[in-house]
């Protein structure tokens, strides 16, 4: 029996438990491509865990792939941010980015378990094999999500836990491919307009898909008194590519923000910002790209202490106008709404509190910048 296994055994059986249902097929790829190779990805986030303030001088980060010199290590720290967590790195010695986030399912800590180790572990993996990348064909995303799982699975300092994510992999010719599994996701803005929003993957209501690792006791116990833990793989995963340009606005968050705003009040924050610095200019010919985007996303682009580029600047805006909503009773948002539909005796009204983990990455077209 599993209750019975000595401690040595744990892991092995826990990887074998795991590998029977996950058998690892690289996706990698080479995609033709007309466009130049001059898409950078300017990248910034925001955090906030749901039991602490939101310090928008603290909780923050910004990062531009295309400026990261050798010598300069990308973003491999554990933020504030509760059981959300969030990476961004190059792509081996090439100019493609990786980024995304990942959200720790609380409902672990019923069985005592912090699924902050795992959604943390799990980014810095993705961090790791991204920078590490020497494959000549291209990264995918799935590919990258894989790998990653695979070291947390192997990882002894993790002993439980579940995660969703949503990651991508952008390349310099505008080829964007995104991994989702779970109920976070991204929404993509083009020109003040909603381009492109990923659908959640849930089991049921409130229930998402979620990476996991099942200790033996845990499994033990469900046969023994019925129902089976949640667990699902990278093969699972949401798969969209999509073609960026110049001026494009790419925001991945967990569900800390979609439970509390929808993509219509995204728009709103993305647009007053974009539109306020100039970034997005409305036209007699509709909206246009304006001529300062690439020194606002630049280090320094927005002189307002630490949230200094504007693709940070929207992070931390995304970020406090989720929180904000999260802890107003009488502001009914997405989940609230959702409640009320599926369970109208519970009365439910009002934000829905937890961490809140935000990346908004800014497409940047060199070739036009410089022109």
């Amino acid at each position: 029996m599993i209750s019975d296994l000595a401690q040595s055994d744990t892991k092995l059986l826990r990887w074998l438990g795991i590998r029977s249902q996950f058998s690892f097929q690289s996706s990698r790829f080479t995609h033709a491509s007309a466009s130049p190779l001059s898409i950078a990805y300017r990248v910034g986030a925001a955090f906030s865990a749901k039991d602490r303030r939101f310090n928008t001088k603290k909780d923050l980060f910004s990062f531009n792939p295309k400026e990261q010199s050798p010598e300069k290590q990308p973003y491999t720290g554990r933020p504030a941010s509760g059981q959300d967590a969030f990476f961004t790195s190059s792509v081996g010695n090439s100019s493609n980015a990786a980024f995304g986030v990942a959200d720790g399912v609380g409902g672990w800590s019923d069985s005592g378990i912090d699924s902050a180790d795992f959604s943390h572990a799990l980014c810095r993996y993705m961090t790791k094999n991204a920078k590490e990348d020497t494959e000549e064909q291209e990264l995918a995303a799935r590919d990258l999500l894989s790998q990653a799982f695979a070291d947390v699975v192997a990882d002894e300092a993790i002993a439980g836990g579940g995660s969703t994510a949503c990651i991508a992999v952008g390349h310099t010719d505008g080829f964007l491919q995104v991994a989702n599994l779970g109920d976070s996701g991204f929404v993509h803005f083009r020109l003040n307009a909603v381009h492109y929003y990923s659908n959640p993957q849930t089991h049921a209501f409130n229930t998402p898909f979620q990476l996991s690792i099942i200790p033996p006791k845990i499994l033990a116990r469900s046969r023994i008194f019925g129902g089976t833990p949640l667990r699902d793989f990278p093969k699972d995963a949401s798969v969209t590519s999509h073609e960026v340009r110049h001026g494009d606005v790419l925001v991945f968050a967990t569900d800390g923000v979609w439970d509390n705003l929808s993509s219509s009040e995204l728009l709103q924050i993305v647009s007053r910002h974009m539109t306020g610095f100039q970034a997005w200019q409305a036209g007699d010919k509709g909206t246009r790209i304006g001529k300062d985007l690439d020194a606002l996303t630049a280090e320094g682009g927005i002189p307002k202490g630490k949230e200094n580029t504007l693709q940070t600047l929207l992070a931390v805006a995304i970020t406090g106008e989720a929180k904000a909503a999260s802890q107003n009773s009488r502001r009914d948002g997405p989940f609230a709404k959702e409640v009320q539909k599926f369970y109208p005796h519970e009365d439910f009204h009002g934000g829905k509190i937890d961490d809140i983990c935000v990346v908004v990455a800014i497409v940047l077209d060199t070739a036009k910048a410089k022109s």
